[in-house]
């Protein structure tokens, strides 16, 4: 089988990381193992932020020219014809403008991979986009769950006969389960590396620094902290991520800022054994719709403190693989919010 694959929220290619970029690319990993082929039909971006009217209306006429163009690609055999298409992520600030029109064109099945559905959003700023998100949904034959809190939104949705399936978050964990010798050997050169002391805690944060739900999760941290620097002495936080949010961050850090070491962008290997080397996953999770590094986090061994959110307490067993928090205490997050707010 052949699979058109399309991510409007980020392209699998993008430079910049993110967890829409992780989870595009493991989808594609995880359809080619299965033995088919995966071409990215589009990278046109249809996220906006802002809630701009305009944009979006020009975001959509882009769209249809390059489903346009994609369907005389492949009438005229210059694109390989596709037995299917599949989107990843589509909601109001995100939809899928193309994957209708080329599988009505077509003929072919049309797949989305986490779809969310905020009626409140409908004659909001992202009216535009929640209407072309909405009829993606209803357009689609199969909807695959990744974050349990959108279901009812888009089961209201589907049409009749199409499959709604949960797919639980994933990874290929073959990176991660760095073993205990190997482990004491990287805590000591980033110790050397850093001057963090071998003998306190380590705590471990892993994410991008932006503006909006991610800074506000680093700012929640540096509040939980500060309350321990004084009933907890013998720990240190190893910071994991960048980004144009970075100064906001870093101030929001000053009260503890001696006990944390800012590690900058890490990938690969170079993760995994950062992961390894600490003694403790934390992470607020803001509005986090799903939260792929407490994944990572597990692959790798560490117990968790998490903010709550129902992505998130999908992956966090509370109280057997960590803590996720009390959903009466932080809110779930709202259908349709990801790692670009």
């Amino acid at each position: 089988m052949r699979v058109a694959f399309y991510a409007p929220m980020k392209s699998p290619y993008a430079a910049t990381p993110s967890g829409d970029r992780e989870i595009a690319r493991r989808l594609i990993a995880a359809i080619e193992r299965a033995g088919h082929g995966v071409e990215v039909a589009s990278e046109l971006r249809s996220f906006e932020r802002t809630g701009d009217a305009a944009r979006q209306e020009e975001i959509a006429a882009e769209a249809v020219e390059a489903a346009e163009v994609y369907v005389a690609a492949v009438t005229d055999e210059r694109r390989p014809r596709p037995s299917v298409w599949f989107t990843y992520h589509c909601y109001h600030k995100a939809p899928d403008h193309i994957g209708p029109r080329v599988c009505d064109a077509l003929g072919i099945p049309y797949v989305i991979a986490e779809a969310s559905v905020a009626p409140r959003q409908a004659f909001g700023p992202w009216a535009p986009g929640f209407a072309a998100a909405h009829a993606a949904v209803a357009a689609a034959d199969l909807v695959i769950g990744l974050n349990p809190r959108d279901e009812a939104g888009v089961r209201d949705v589907m049409k009749p006969g199409a499959v709604y399936a949960h797919l639980p978050a994933f990874l290929d964990a073959s990176v991660f389960g760095i073993s205990a010798e190997r482990r004491c050997a990287l805590r000591r050169r980033i110790s050397s590396e850093t001057g963090l002391d071998t003998d306190a805690v380590w705590l471990l944060s892993v994410a991008m620094m932006r503006p909006g739900d991610k800074a506000a999760s680093y700012a929640r941290l540096a509040d939980a902290l500060g309350t321990l620097r004084d009933n907890l002495p013998a720990w240190c936080l190893l910071v994991v991520g960048d980004g144009e949010a970075r100064p906001h961050v870093m101030r929001a850090f000053e009260a503890v800022g001696d006990r944390v070491s800012w590690l900058g962008a890490q990938a690969g290997s170079a993760l995994a054994e950062i992961y390894a080397a600490a003694d403790v996953f934390v992470w607020p999770a803001v509005n986090e719709a799903i939260g792929m590094v407490f994944l990572e986090a597990g692959a790798s061994g560490l117990p968790v403190v998490a903010g709550y959110t129902d992505g998130v307490a999908s992956i966090v067993v509370h109280e057997k693989t960590g803590l996720a928090g009390d959903p009466t205490t932080q809110s779930a997050a709202p259908l349709g919010t990801d790692a670009e707010h």
